[in-house]
C-alpha cells in the first residue's frame, strides 16, 4: 500500500515537472488561462456599444423637436452626426456608413402630440449590426419619451392625451445587459476545456513517442495532476476573474465546487481518448483549430438549440463542453439549486468514467503492439 502511494505521488509530481520543462505545454495548460482571463474581458470591458452615430431629420424645427434633439444628445448610447431637414441626405449617410440610424421628426409632430394622436416620430435603423441597432433604439426611445412627457404636461389642461406607462426591463442575471457579462461566463468553461485538450494531448503524444506504457499508478498520477490544474483554473476564472470584472458570480458556490472536478474529469477522459490517436504533439493543434468555434456555437449560447436542426441539437447536448457551459451558467450566474443540475453532473460523471476507462485501455494497449 505504501509502495503504491509512493509511486502515485512520484508520478503525480513528475507530471508537474514534465509540464514545467516543456514551455509549450506549460504555456498552454497554465499561462494561457491567466492570459485569457484578461484578454477576453478587456475586449468586452465597455459591455455595450456607445456613441453610435445617428442623423436627425428635423422637418418641423419647433421647440418640441429642439427639446427632443437636446435629450437625444445627452444619451451615451448615441452621437448625433448631423441634423438636417432633408431625409434623402440622411439616407445617403446610412448607405455610405457614416451613420447607423435616422431619427425623423416630421413637420406635424407638435400638433400630433397636442391632439394625443399615435405615431409621428420615425426611427430608421441599419440592420448590419444588431447590437448597434438595439443600443440606438434604447438611447433614442428613452430620450423621446422624456421630451414628449415634458411637452404634454404643458397641455394637460386642454388635452385628453395620457402617455402610456413606461416599461422598464430589469434583467435578473445580467443587470447591465452587457455583452461581456453574457459571453465570458459561457466562454470560461470552454477555455478550460480547450486548454486541457491541447496541453494534455501534447503531453501524452510526447510520452507516446518514447513508447510510453503507463502503469495504473502512473495513469492516475497523471490524471490527478491535470485534475488539480484544471480545478484551480476553474476556481481562478469563476472566482477572481468574475469578481474583478464584476460579472454575475457566486450564485451557488457549493454547487460549483462539486461540479468543477466532475467536469474536469470528463474533459481529461475525453482528452486521453483523443490523444491516444496522436503520433506527435503537433497533432493536438490540428484538433483545436477547427473545434473551438463549433463547440461554442453548439453550446446553445450564441444561438439557441431550439433554432437549430434536430440533429445538431442532439449533437450539441451530447458534448461535455455544452453540458459544462450550461451547468456553470446555471450555478454561477443564475444561482439555481444543486439538485436542478444533478442530471448534468450524472451525465458528465458517466461519460467521464467511460472515457477514462477507454483512454486507459487505448494508451496501455497501443504501445504493446
Amino acid at each position: 500500500m505504501k509502495t503504491s502511494m509512493k509511486e502515485f505521488l512520484h508520478f503525480y509530481f513528475k507530471t508537474f515537472k514534465d509540464i514545467a520543462r516543456n514551455s509549450s505545454i506549460f504555456t498552454t495548460l497554465v499561462l494561457s488561462v491567466f492570459l485569457y482571463s484578461f484578454f477576453y474581458p478587456t475586449a468586452y470591458k465597455a459591455q455595450h456599444a456607445e456613441s453610435l452615430p445617428i442623423v436627425i431629420v428635423d422637418e418641423e424645427q419647433s421647440m418640441l423637436t429642439s427639446n427632443i434633439i437636446t435629450e437625444v444628445s445627452k444619451s451615451p448610447n448615441v452621437k448625433i452626426k448631423a441634423v438636417t431637414g432633408n431625409f434623402a441626405e440622411a439616407q445617403m449617410m446610412i448607405k455610405t456608413q457614416q451613420a447607423d440610424g435616422i431619427l425623423l421628426l416630421p413637420d406635424n409632430l407638435s400638433n400630433s402630440v397636442h391632439r394625443g394622436e399615435v405615431g409621428g416620430v420615425g426611427l430608421y435603423l441599419s440592420a448590419a449590426y444588431f447590437l448597434k441597432t438595439k443600443q440606438i433604439g434604447l438611447g433614442i426611445a428613452s430620450a423621446i419619451e422624456q421630451a414628449i412627457a415634458e411637452q404634454t404636461e404643458k397641455f394637460g389642461h386642454i388635452s385628453h392625451f395620457s402617455p402610456a406607462l413606461s416599461i422598464h426591463q430589469v434583467p435578473l442575471f445580467n443587470t447591465l445587459s452587457g455583452y461581456g457579462s453574457y459571453v465570458f461566463p459561457a466562454i470560461a468553461p470552454l477555455i478550460i476545456h480547450q486548454t486541457i485538450v491541447l496541453g494534455l494531448s501534447m503531453l501524452i503524444a510526447g510520452y507516446r513517442q518514447s513508447k510510453w506504457q503507463p502503469k495504473k499508478t502512473e495513469f492516475f498520477g497523471l490524471f490527478c495532476a491535470i485534475l488539480t490544474i484544471g480545478c484551480l483554473g476553474c476556481f481562478y476564472l469563476f472566482g477572481f476573474t468574475f469578481w474583478l470584472y464584476d460579472y454575475p458570480h457566486g450564485g451557488n458556490f457549493w454547487g460549483m465546487l462539486l461540479a468543477v472536478p466532475i467536469f474536469i474529469s470528463c474533459v481529461i477522459g475525453l482528452t486521453m481518448v483523443i490523444a491516444s490517436f496522436f503520433d506527435m504533439p503537433e497533432r493536438a493543434g490540428h484538433v483545436i483549430v477547427f473545434t473551438s468555434i463549433p463547440l461554442f456555437l453548439l453550446s446553445g449560447t450564441a444561438w439557441p438549440h431550439a433554432a437549430m436542426p434536430e440533429w445538431m441539437q442532439y449533437l450539441g447536448k451530447a458534448l461535455p463542453s455544452t453540458q459544462g457551459i450550461q451547468m456553470f451558467i446555471q450555478l454561477n450566474q443564475m444561482g439555481v439549486p444543486t439538485d436542478l443540475v444533478i442530471p448534468k453532473m450524472i451525465y458528465l460523471a458517466t461519460i467521464g468514467a467511460i472515457l477514462l476507462v477507454l483512454g486507459y485501455f487505448r494508451l496501455t494497449q497501443n504501445n504493446k503492439k
